[in-house]
């Protein structure tokens, strides 16, 4: 078996700069702050479904029901639980529109200032949502709606963008091993969250609204003013110059007088000023492209699994094991933990083997198996820990793998060497399409929470 060509070096790192750090870190914290200020919506649905109740403090203050039921949104938990379910599918449906326009738009525009916009505005609505809301103690359904809807125009500028900004600066060799290690950001968003949330739900769950908001809001300023999207921007080449310059310094030597005649590089003198910016490819160019739709689809599949135990995991866990909630937050990071050694791991296994359609089969096919072994967990902190860090791995892995080293695979396929603008769009559409799948999963999963994800 021939070795790629990361490892016959020595090590993949050898030619990364201080830019290339610099650029991973920041693209992974980013990600990882709207993550964070996603799942915090998350882990505070217990403490939200009794606030919006009536018999959730009526039993100490004696006031007729009428009063009491005036200031909250519904008769029973039960109804707000619903909602609560509603919220996701409203989330998750515009998240999906905002993906593929996104991605055009990243396309088109400069990747830092979409994603930095898409950050601060987004951290905005999550205040006003989670926090400006519970200290005027104003409770509009109409309101919470069009607040989820607008956070998920806003966070959908986060993948695409930075998707794109990687695809820059990390060319083909090694992909699945960086790639899989930085897409453990979603992963530790999550578990940033979910610590975050835990620390200060004892005070209100409006303050874990507050900080996960006011940290991603700082992340969009620092993103603003230090993510370098590409190489060009400080003068360096491209990953596509790079790449076709050290496939011409591994060329055979050439033996023999006669073949020097015969050698011709491919290199072509053009005049100042003919070099010019590549264009975006359109939205059906995209997706008519190798493997967009295949993987979409498949992702779209996964997603509706993956996000299952994303919105209701730590719910699941207090409702049903009757856990405490700031506990149930804290097991919960389990998951995450196996979704972010899945992914590195595969993406390494996938860059030794150079093809990343077996793993990924092999890895949903025990994905099968550990769902099934989580479903009769019994109630035992540590196995259900350990049971949800294998189903963390199976199916997280390959989450991670799809929506970022696939994905920056299929945008930087030899058909479109010519448009470099292509990236932002293919990673719009694969997770567009798996956030219409995962909001169809909420829409099913909704009436029946406690057994959602079962």
């Amino acid at each position: 078996m021939a070795w790629p060509r990361f490892l016959q070096r020595g090590t993949l790192f050898t030619s990364f700069s201080h830019h290339h750090v610099a650029v991973f870190l920041l693209t992974f914290f980013s990600y990882s702050l709207l993550h964070a200020s996603r799942k915090t919506f998350s882990n505070v649905k217990v403490s939200i479904s009794k606030q919006w109740t009536p018999n959730a403090f009526n039993t100490s203050i004696d006031l007729p029901a009428e009063i009491w039921s005036s200031n909250h949104l519904f008769p029973s938990t039960e109804e707000a639980t619903l909602f609560l379910g509603t919220l996701d599918t409203v989330f998750l449906f515009s998240y999906a529109v905002g993906l593929f326009i996104s991605g055009i738009i990243g396309d088109r525009l400069n990747l830092r200032w979409v994603l930095s916009f898409g950050m601060c505005s987004s951290a905005f609505v999550v205040f006003v949502f989670g926090t400006l809301t519970e200290w005027l103690h104003f409770y509009s359904k109409w309101l919470y709606c069009g607040l989820w809807i607008g956070n998920g125009l806003l966070q959908s500028t986060g993948w695409p963008c930075v998707v794109a900004v990687m695809g820059n600066w990390f060319g083909k060799a090694g992909r699945g091993v960086v790639f899989g290690l930085w897409s453990a950001c979603a992963s530790v968003g999550n578990i940033l969250g979910a610590c975050l949330a835990s620390s200060v739900l004892q005070y209100g769950y409006e303050y874990a609204f507050l900080v996960t908001a006011s940290v991603q809001f700082a992340g969009g300023i620092v993103i603003f003013f230090g993510l370098l999207v590409s190489p060009e921007e400080i003068g360096l080449p491209s990953i596509e110059a790079e790449e076709n310059s050290e496939e011409d310094s591994h060329r055979p030597l050439i033996h023999g007088a006669e073949n020097e005649d015969e050698y011709e590089p491919n290199y072509s003198i053009q005049e100042d000023g003919a070099v010019t910016q590549a264009k975006a490819i359109s939205f059906h160019q995209a997706c008519c492209l190798p493997g967009v739709i295949p993987y979409s689809l498949a992702y779209a599949c996964l997603k509706l699994v993956n996000y299952s135990f994303f919105f209701w995991l730590p719910f699941y866990l207090s409702n049903n094991f009757r856990w405490k909630e700031a506990e149930a937050d804290k097991l919960s990071i389990w998951y995450d933990v196996g979704g972010i050694v899945g992914g590195t791991l595969q993406g390494f296994i996938s860059d030794v083997l150079q093809k990343r359609a077996p793993v990924l089969a092999l890895s949903l096919f025990l994905a099968v198996g550990s769902l099934v072994g989580y479903s009769r967990s019994p109630n035992n902190k540590s196995i259900n820990a350990l049971l949800m860090t294998i189903t963390g791995f199976f199916i997280g892995g390959p989450s991670n793998m799809i929506s970022s080293a696939i994905s920056a695979d299929l945008g930087r396929q030899e058909l479109i060497q010519g448009s470099s603008e292509a990236l932002a769009t293919v990673t719009g559409i694969v997770d567009g399409t798996g956030s219409i799948g995962a909001a169809v999963g909420q829409v099913l999963e909704s009436p029946k929470t406690e057994t959602a994800l079962l």
